[in-house]
């Protein structure tokens, strides 16, 4: 059985999945208080099962909102431990683009554009057997339209994430056609969990996966150098 925890984006969410089957799975959307919820969900999710029990934990790494990625990490590192199981990161982008059934991405370039609370969204382009296409990136909606519109772009897209509609904005100013996928924009537990079960163990614990540096804010005055 594999548990599996999402909170790095706009939401938490938690599965408990054996093979293809989803024993039990809660999901809540949500912009602030991850951490208050989050571990009671995933003592809903086991519902008394034995983390013994588990074969692996699963956890969404990012890219994502810097305080829900680390309140997901952190859980889900301290679970492992306690259990004495691994742990499997699994990207948020990933995660959004396997949730897009089979037959909608069919033939398309599925492109997964996710909030990343600034001008820029996070992005990443999957053919249709989920393969990426290019590397995870933080990119402006309006330098994506650019260059799909730049010949030699021609297979079909489709949009997939919580930032789709921004990005349908970008490319609808540069006349490009697309499709809008109807799966969930952020990433689903059961999801996460599915394509841990395929992955191999890591050797070394997952790491937050940022694509921007964490903001910090300094005291006034400097404050000295940060910590190490």
């Amino acid at each position: 059985m594999i548990l599996a925890l999402d909170s790095a984006l706009s939401g938490c969410s938690a599965a408990l999945c054996e093979g293809q089957a989803v024993r039990a799975q809660e999901s809540r959307e949500l912009a602030h208080g991850h951490a208050e919820i989050l571990l009671p969900m995933v003592k809903r999710v086991m519902a008394g099962q034995s983390f013994a029990s588990l074969d692996r934990i699963a956890v969404t790494v990012g890219p994502g909102h810097f305080t829900g990625m680390r309140v997901g990490l952190a859980a889900a590192r301290g679970l492992a431990l306690a259990a004495g199981r691994p742990l499997i990161g699994v990207t948020t982008l990933e995660a959004v683009a396997a949730a897009v059934d089979s037959v909608e991405r069919a033939g398309c370039m599925v492109i997964v554009a996710l909030d990343s609370k600034r001008a820029d969204i996070f992005v990443q382009c999957f053919a249709a057997d989920l393969s990426p296409l290019a590397p995870a990136a933080a990119r402006r909606p309006d330098e994506i339209a650019r260059d799909l519109a730049a010949p030699g772009a021609s297979l079909p897209l489709l949009l997939a994430g919580g930032a789709a509609a921004t990005l349908a904005a970008a490319l609808s100013a540069r006349g490009l056609t697309f499709a809008v996928s109807r799966a969930a924009p952020r990433p689903d537990a059961a999801t996460v969990a599915r394509l841990a079960a395929t992955r191999p163990l890591p050797s070394t614990p997952p790491a937050p996966f940022y694509l921007h540096p964490p903001a910090v804010t300094l005291p006034a005055g400097g404050g000295g150098p940060l910590p190490r």
